[in-house]
């Protein structure tokens, strides 16, 4: 279960990365804009002041987030639904999917699919999270592998559920797109509270620890996250009253069919 409040509470660190993604869509007026897991929705509303004469479409999985999502005073229609699932109508110009694909082991195959399926000069960007090999990561999967947890949590945690950005760009360029990739690591400046958890073990809490959480019952979640954050407490260790926190990001955005220009 997504907590869309859990998930916010970092929302200006993890809206940055979706409004660096979108500036590069250089798309003008496009007649359908869809959100591939739109969340709770903030974001996605922004799509609808970039464009405002084009239907913009907001999907999700979670129908907590949709819920947060349809709350919004916003010119948006929302819907639950698996992006495994989606395919264009064909009328799509422009598809957005931000830090969800890492989610879908099967990514790959629909990033194949739809730049085959979207209209000719579609454009479809993606973003995704290049941190696991961060210490938080490792930590989380390391405490995950304690005898305590490892046959419950081992098969939910990947390790390398993401491609570089190179990888990517030949996915798509084979597929007949234009593209344009690249990668970033943003610093987070996450502030520290002495009575407060560390701030990475909050942040991950919205994210990483999800399907942790789901595994355990309360007694285990309690251990596996008092664990985790003496790790964590050590890896990134409080200065200044802050946390200084990289995280990697992976982007592309591609334009699809024959037509398909470079992207400057």
């Amino acid at each position: 279960m997504w907590d869309p409040t859990t998930y916010l509470r970092y929302a200006d660190e993890r809206s940055r990365p979706f409004n660096d993604l979108v500036a590069r869509i250089p798309a003008e007026r496009p007649r359908t804009v869809v959100d591939l897991g739109c969340g709770p929705g903030q974001l996605t509303a922004t799509l609808a002041e970039r464009w405002p004469t084009s239907r913009v479409v907001g999907l999700d999985s979670s129908p907590e987030m949709i819920d947060r999502a349809a709350a919004l005073d916003a010119p948006v229609a929302v819907a639950v639904a698996d992006v495994r699932d989606w395919r264009p109508a064909g009328d799509e110009d422009v598809v957005v999917t931000n830090a969800v694909l890492q989610w879908v082991p099967e990514h790959r195959e629909l990033l194949r699919r739809w730049a085959a399926e979207l209209p000719t000069g579609a454009w479809l960007a993606m973003q995704v999270p290049g941190n696991f090999d961060a210490p938080s990561h490792r930590a989380l999967r390391e405490v995950a592998g304690r005898p305590a947890w490892r046959a419950e949590l081992a098969p939910l945690l990947r390790a390398d559920p993401v491609d570089d950005p190179a990888d990517y760009a030949a996915l798509l360029t084979a597929a007949g797109c234009a593209v344009d990739a690249w990668e970033t690591t943003y610093v987070h400046l996450l502030p520290a509270q002495p009575a407060a958890d560390h701030p990475v073990l909050a942040w991950m809490e919205g994210t990483a620890l999800r399907p942790v959480r789901a595994a355990l019952d309360a007694a285990g979640w309690s251990a596996f996250r008092a664990e985790l954050g003496v790790r964590l407490t050590a890896a990134y260790p409080v200065r200044q009253g802050r946390v200084y926190f990289p995280f990697r990001r992976v982007f592309v955005v591609a334009q699809t069919g024959d037509r398909a220009e470079e992207i400057s």
